[in-house]
């Protein structure tokens, strides 16, 4: 029997797809293609993916995982070839376990859908999702490391998982944690599968804390006028654990991607959302007044610009961390309209059409994470990096923009979007509706430009190790293996070859 007639036996004939198109698309993420798949495969069980996956490794061929496919660090291309990917969406089963405090997910289960299946009960996981998370799984997140909303107070996707199923290279089942009420017992072996973007398992279910959900909130923003004060008054804030969620933009993104996409359409829409979702009423309509009052002035109110939610018990406790906020970040920079932390509240899960640009340009966007003694010097390189690069850039209608994250007390994260005029790839319907695309500028196959952003986005990448960052997202985009010292290099390839010895589970990815 052929590998492709093995997986319809075991899994039957709409688990697997041969499709020549689908493949193609699946080969695709939001910056690049790279070889198809030979077959795509969608287990609905996790006894179905243990199958496929005792097939594939019979077979010697290799297997890539995907989760809702928004990532842009090649962490399921597979140059080479050949292999099978696995497409977890179907994986896709929620278990509430409220006496326990405790959700069972699929791999495939999206943060929003969980959100929405949380919410009826009045809880919510302490990390609840990235702003993709229309699109983004539990799993791509937990592989991936990821962090947006709850990461204010709660940390990392990483920091929300109590244990995990995950299928090894030869089929077996791995259950993470002999306890469903700690994580900790023992060694964490646990945290050995976050992050590790496929490298070490398919993982199939994850169990994740649950906490109440909090309807009291403010919606704080600052302005700065100098990155340096910007960055002391998030980093001192950070320290305070204040806030739920927390963002900062530089003028370029406010203005560009935030900005130019919030049509009279999204704005009443999120309107509806806030007088809908408000505790209360008439707070609602005054924060709506204030909004429209402050307009569109409302992103251009300083070179940079942090945007803060608050939860509280109450409204009390919620203003009480709100006033707190302020006093910290008043010698910084100055309060201004809170109309997009407002809007993040109201639609926290927005559709992926920032995969393009705001005027229809390709996009891509890199990060990494600095201790805080290396952010301004960092800042400093990079504009000096830009300013060598300036005149192409120019010429080529490549234009950056940038967002900003404290990690906790002592990290910082630093994101480039990058954006250029070039041709969507496949990738690009398959993502997002016709409706969208209509009213984007389609640009002609550019080459040239589309090279020069690979070399631009390679050397901010070399600009970030230069200065110490750490990455999530690793993928086969940013080092790892070679980041280890000796010893911890030497054990993580030896836990890849006890668990993967034919190197067949997403080879290549975090240099393994």
């Amino acid at each position: 029997m052929t590998l492709k007639e093995q997986l319809v036996a075991a899994l039957g004939a709409a688990a697997v797809n041969d499709d020549s198109a689908l493949r193609t698309v699946m080969g695709h993420d939001v910056y690049r293609g790279s070889a198809s798949p030979v077959l795509i495969v969608r287990p609905t069980t996790v006894a179905a993916l243990q199958a496929a996956v005792r097939i594939c490794a019979a077979a010697g061929v290799a297997m890539v995982p995907r989760g809702g496919g928004a990532s842009y660090t090649d962490g399921y291309l597979l140059d080479a070839g050949g292999h099978v990917l696995f497409d977890t969406a179907g994986l896709d089963t929620i278990a509430v376990d409220i006496d326990n405090a405790l959700v069972t997910v699929g791999a495939g289960v999206t943060w929003a859908r969980l959100k929405d299946a949380l919410a009826v009960h009045g809880l919510r996981t302490p990390f609840w999702g990235p702003f993709s998370g229309l699109a983004a799984t539990v799993g791509g997140s937990v592989s991936q490391n990821t962090l947006s909303h709850g990461s204010g107070a709660y940390g990392l996707s990483a920091e929300s998982v109590v244990s995990m199923d995950v299928v090894l290279a030869s089929g077996e089942l791995l259950t993470t944690s002999p306890s469903e009420a700690t994580r900790h017992y023992g060694p964490d072996m646990t945290g050995l599968f976050t992050g590790d973007c496929g490298a070490l398992g398919i993982k199939a279910t994850i169990r994740l804390p649950l906490i109440a959900a909090r309807e009291a909130f403010e919606a704080v923003t600052f302005a700065f006028d100098d990155f340096a004060a910007f960055h002391n008054g998030v980093r001192l804030a950070q320290r305070e654990k204040l806030d739920d969620s927390h963002f900062g933009l530089d003028l370029a993104l406010s203005q560009g991607q935030i900005g130019r996409q919030a049509g009279l359409g999204a704005r009443l829409r999120i309107a509806g959302e806030i007088l809908r979702n408000a505790p209360g009423k008439i707070g609602a309509i005054r924060q709506l007044v204030r909004m429209a009052l402050a307009g569109d002035d409302a992103m251009r109110a300083g070179a940079y610009m942090c945007h803060f939610i608050l939860e509280g018990v109450d409204q009390a406790e919620a203003a009480s961390r709100a006033k707190r906020l302020r006093a910290v970040l008043a010698p910084y920079g100055r309060e201004t309209a809170n109309s997009v932390p407002s809007f993040v509240r109201a639609l926290p899960f927005a559709p992926l059409t920032n995969i393009l640009g705001p005027g229809g340009e390709r996009w891509v966007p890199l990060h990494g994470v600095l201790r805080h003694s290396d952010v301004v010097p960092f800042h400093a390189a990079l504009a000096a990096f830009y300013a060598t690069r300036k005149v192409e850039m120019a010429r080529l209608g490549i234009w950056v923009g940038t967002m900003f994250s404290p990690v906790g007390p002592n990290g910082f994260l630093y994101e480039i979007a990058l954006y250029w005029p070039d041709a969507r790839t496949v990738y690009h319907p398959h993502m997002l509706t016709p409706e969208h695309l209509a009213t984007q500028p389609d640009f002609p196959d550019n080459a040239e430009v589309r090279d020069y952003v690979d070399r631009l986005k390679r050397d901010i990448v070399d600009l970030y190790q230069q200065h110490g960052a750490a990455h999530f997202q690793i993928g086969r985009t940013y080092p790892y293996r070679d980041r280890l010292d000796p010893q911890a290099s030497l054990l993580m390839q030896a836990i890849k070859h006890t668990l993967d010895p034919q190197g067949l589970m997403n080879p290549g990815v975090l240099g393994l």
